[in-house]
């Protein structure tokens, strides 16, 4: 190491776990950032910060306004930006001595096992399901640690998977869920501390694989509840039924999960422009808000019925039954959900593409986004 970073790791190398040869052993590591977001953000400063020679860095999104609450890897300036342009730069200042290796564009199956392969460890900070399981899978066929993290209103997650003897995140969830279930935090949101908490931890768990101290969360998922503060663990055996993982594994080509699968897609039979055209023609139908009150008050469509999601079975006398009824919610998935319940009850029921959000970007921008 050069004068510069001897005093730059100082700390690091004064612990005698650590030592210089711990420093080396960052310097000599590549690791790979999937998202550059809620997670990716304090992931990628710490990692850079600590030394860690080479950083892959892959996402495809440009910086909005909304993400600055909690990717912190951004800033006022950035909005509009690639992200990878806006990380790039702040990682460059933080630690010039770490090399980084952009990936402009979706870590997909065109590209998912060619990418793991090349780096040592890699850290998840995806937002959906589709590319979790991809990095999952990727990383069980390349033999290399997945630090996986996952946040959701209040309440994170964190572990290690696809060590040897370890589980799989397949292991925990061997299918993803069905279509529009699970809200993403677009739609369910985040507090802003939390991506920060979860994203350290995996630099965190990062930093022990590569120099090998401490005892990381292989075979263990850590839970954090940020509203009561407690912080719980439980264990999670490698299954060897795991179809990827497992003693007879079925997956042994990577899946692509279609992204429609993502809230705002799904069982959307009804576009803006559509909605649009029957309100101007006069075509008889309802128009039902599934968001929260407080959604709601920040904007909506003139003429809609709120009817949260949650209380959507118990008030269905509030729904009419003798023309089509429209759904949507913020970015339609909580609507297809409601679409498809709404259907099975007899009604003509259809889900809004996009939501309220489609809307306001297709229809009427002087609404406010959110």
């Amino acid at each position: 190491m050069t004068p510069d970073e001897l005093r730059r790791y100082s700390r690091h190398t004064l612990l005698p776990e650590f030592g210089e040869a711990g420093q080396e052993r960052l310097r000599a590591a590549r690791v790979l950032l999937v998202g550059l977001g809620g997670l990716g953000s304090p992931a990628g400063l710490y990692l850079a910060a600590a030394g860690v020679g080479t950083l892959g860095l892959i996402d495809f999104d440009v910086v909005d306004l909304s993400n600055l609450q909690r990717q912190i890897i951004h800033g006022t300036p950035d909005v509009g930006r690639p992200k990878l342009a806006s990380a790039a730069d702040r990682l460059r200042a933080i630690n010039p001595h770490v090399a980084l290796e952009p990936h402009d564009g979706p870590f997909d199956v065109g590209n998912a096992r060619q990418l793991v392969e090349r780096y040592d460890v890699v850290v998840d900070g995806t937002d959906n399901f589709p590319t979790r399981y991809l990095v999952n899978d990727a990383c069980v066929m390349a033999g290399k640690p997945n630090v996986y993290g996952s946040v959701f209103r209040f309440e994170g997650q964190a572990s290690v998977f696809a060590m040897p003897g370890g589980p799989c995140y397949r292991c925990l969830h061997p299918e993803p869920p069905p279509a529009g279930l699970i809200p993403s935090c677009a739609e369910g949101g985040v507090l802003g501390v939390l991506p920060g908490l979860i994203g350290v931890l995996q630099a965190t768990e990062a930093i022990k694989l590569i120099t090998g101290i401490g005892e990381p969360l292989v075979g263990r998922i850590l839970l954090y509840d940020a509203l009561r503060m407690r912080v719980r663990e439980i264990s999670l055996g490698r299954d060897p039924e795991c179809p990827v993982c497992g003693d007879q594994p079925t997956i042994r080509e990577l899946v692509r999960y279609d992204l429609s699968c993502e809230p705002g897609q799904i069982g959307a039979d009804m576009t803006a422009e559509e909605l649009k055209a029957w309100r101007d023609a006069g075509t008889p139908h309802a128009l039902i808000d599934v968001r929260e009150p407080s959604e709601h008050a920040i904007c909506h469509i003139e003429g809609a019925t709120l009817v949260p999601f949650g209380q959507l079975m118990s008030h269905l006398d509030a729904i009419p039954t003798d023309r089509p009824v429209v759904v949507h919610c913020k970015m339609g998935g909580r609507s297809a959900q409601a679409t498809s319940m709404l259907r099975q009850k007899g009604f003509d029921a259809h889900n809004l593409a996009g939501g309220i959000l489609g809307w306001i970007d297709r229809v009427d921008p002087s609404l406010q986004r959110y």
